[in-house]
């Protein structure tokens, strides 16, 4: 018996309760949870899940995933549907022009594997080609057009989700994300908010026109958007497999119209594009098993640094101001390590073993002062830019007890803003997160070096960060976009997990961050309140207290001692959804 329950929508944002301090939930304003838990009671730690919990940023693609489900898919059948709909329904986030990450848990054989579908560099990228004529970083050609695009890898991806670990064929999994090409779905106004952001360089493109301008304007919320061609690439897809794409009539659409706008990819390196199975980071904290994104993501290896610089303190029991010194101060170092050392593991020696020791985050944790801030000086001082809209995640659990933990992205508002026409088919602009110049801050605000820099067949460094922790008592899967803000919030959101907060709250929790350079702590609204901000300011810090918001970080979580499934969807983001499930009344 599979009984699915939905979680309803609720707009705007209404700033949670800081929990820390007290250890304990934080809730809405409103006190009316958005993703209220399903159970099935039972006396003793359940061995599996009653059932399947799906969240992800937009209800149409956690249905899509739901309906496979039901249908007889597991987590990874389910995870083919979300990220494709997902492709559809939020191009100013995602698609099939883009790449990802998917943490998986194979429950059958205990294996957690991390499939990196990150983009490729092709091979006419060179640090020269993104070069204006006084040599500095030509951010046109790194952020929009051909020039920015990096060889797609997220259909690989789907292709090997069904291949080697799914149920159903891939073209049962892909059948929601066809039909909501084909039929369309309702604009929204976070789409049309980007779209009047970027209409400048999106209109550019003779693709891109012919589909976000089909109706002689551009779009409005409540216009459905239908996707023709994007519908017939990712039938190709469904009946081709990995030739669908990358070889084929798609594959010579996506050539001609790369050539047609002056850039240079080849037909071998589409052909050639493979993903990659790796070793995901794990590592011990405060009692939880804690599996996270390794290189060509920096997003695992920062956590680890900063959960086991900050595991000795409890800090729940700290009050706001020195608890966040201490993050902050954990923070600070770990974005120091990842602007110096990581890269592509498949070019790049990294010093991983030394970085995810516990005894280099004792030392680095020797070197926090208990009440004054380390300039990052002493281990470019811009601001670091807002964003919350690119980039996208989805978290899954099903009664089987596997897990999928994915991170998809084409990186800015829109990728590169060009479709390539035929297709449907809006390709990335991934190219700007490789240190295209060493020592230039990208469009988020972070540096890089020759660990990062461009070279064919190269991945560039990210920083999505797929997660999972498991206890005795829970499990918990999340992830979020928000750029070099990504990881912080997955801190904040197994921070908040392990004061024993609910997993909606956990989406909601108000963040703080710090990268290291700029030399500032960014807090949303209700964040720090005003004694915090004078003290840490006394402190040596400099607060940027009341930004906007950032992020949108989807949780499912199972509490093994009640047989709970539950979920949280980030108030942010007013179109997510969380669905249980349940296999077993």
């Amino acid at each position: 018996m599979r009984i699915a329950t939905r979680t309803a929508v609720v707009t705007g944002f209404l700033a949670p309760l800081l929990a820390f301090a007290i250890g304990g939930c934080a809730t809405t304003a409103d006190s009316s949870p958005r993703a209220a838990p399903v159970s099935r009671t039972t006396p003793a730690t359940a061995a599996t899940p009653p059932g399947a919990a799906i969240a992800s940023a937009h209800s149409l693609a956690t249905e899509a995933g739901a309906q496979i489900i039901n249908q007889g898919g597991n987590a990874f059948d389910a995870a083919i549907a979300v990220s494709a709909a997902l492709s559809v329904v939020e191009p100013i986030s995602s698609g099939i022009g883009g790449g990802g990450f998917f943490l998986l848990h194979d429950a059958k054989t205990g294996r957690d594997v991390f499939v990196d579908a990150r983009e490729t560099a092709p091979e006419s990228a060179t640090p020269e080609a993104y070069l204006d004529e006084k040599g500095e970083l030509n951010r046109d050609r790194a952020t929009n057009g051909p020039w920015s695009a990096g060889i797609p890898g997220l259909p690989a991806a789907l292709v090997h989700l069904a291949d080697d670990y799914g149920r159903l064929p891939l073209a049962t999994s892909l059948a929601p994300a066809i039909r909501l090409a084909r039929e369309g779905f309702p604009v929204y106004g976070r789409l049309e908010k980007g779209y009047a952001t970027r209409s400048k360089v999106m209109e550019r493109y003779r693709g891109t026109r012919e589909v976000f301008l089909a109706n002689g304007r551009a779009p409005r919320t409540g216009d459905i958007l239908k996707q023709e061609d994007l519908a017939q690439t990712l039938e190709l897809l469904a009946q081709r497999g990995h030739a669908g794409f990358y070889q084929g009539q798609v594959a010579d659409q996506l050539l001609a119209a790369v050539a047609e706008e002056g850039g240079r990819w080849t037909a071998a390196e589409l052909a050639g594009y493979r993903i990659r199975e790796r070793e995901p980071i794990i590592f011990d904290y405060r009692g939880w098993k804690v599996v996270t994104a390794p290189p060509p993501s920096s997003g695992g290896v920062a956590l680890a640094e900063m959960l086991q610089v900050l595991q000795p303190w409890n800090l729940s029991r700290l009050d706001s101001a020195q608890r966040t010194h201490l993050i902050v101060e954990a923070m600070r170092r770990a974005y120091r390590d990842r602007t110096l050392y990581m890269g592509d593991p498949d070019f790049v020696e990294m010093p991983i073993a030394m970085l995810t020791d516990p005894a280099y985050a004792a030392g680095l944790r020797a070197t926090i002062h208990p009440d004054k801030a380390t300039p990052s000086e002493l281990l470019s001082g811009q601001p670091t830019p807002m964003e919350d809209d690119e980039t996208t995640h989805f978290s899954i659990i099903d009664t089987d007890g596997n897990i999928v933990s994915a991170t998809q992205t084409v990186n800015l508002l829109y990728g590169s803003g060009m479709i390539a026409p035929g297709t449907g088919v809006l390709l990335n602009n991934e190219m700007d997160d490789f240190a295209l110049k060493p020592g230039t801050p990208n469009a988020f605000g972070v540096m890089g070096f020759d660990a990062n820099s461009v070279q064919a067949g190269k991945r560039m460094l990210s920083s999505m960060t797929p997660t999972y922790i498991d206890s005795p008592d829970k499990l918990a899967v999340l992830g979020a976009p928000g750029g070099s803000r990504i990881i912080t919030e997955v801190l904040i959101g197994i921070l908040g997990y392990d004061a024993g907060m609910t997993a909606q709250a956990v989406a909601a929790e108000p963040r703080i961050h710090h990268q290291w350079m700029p030399d500032a702590i960014s807090a949303e609204p209700g964040a720090l309140d005003a004694a915090t901000v004078k003290a840490l300011k006394k402190m040596g810090h400099t607060v940027n207290a009341g930004e906007g918001t950032w992020g949108n970080l989807q949780t499912v979580a199972w509490d093994k001692r009640t047989d709970e499934l539950s979920g949280g969807t980030d108030p942010r983001n007013p179109v997510g959804e969380v669905e249980v499930v349940l296999d077993r009344p």
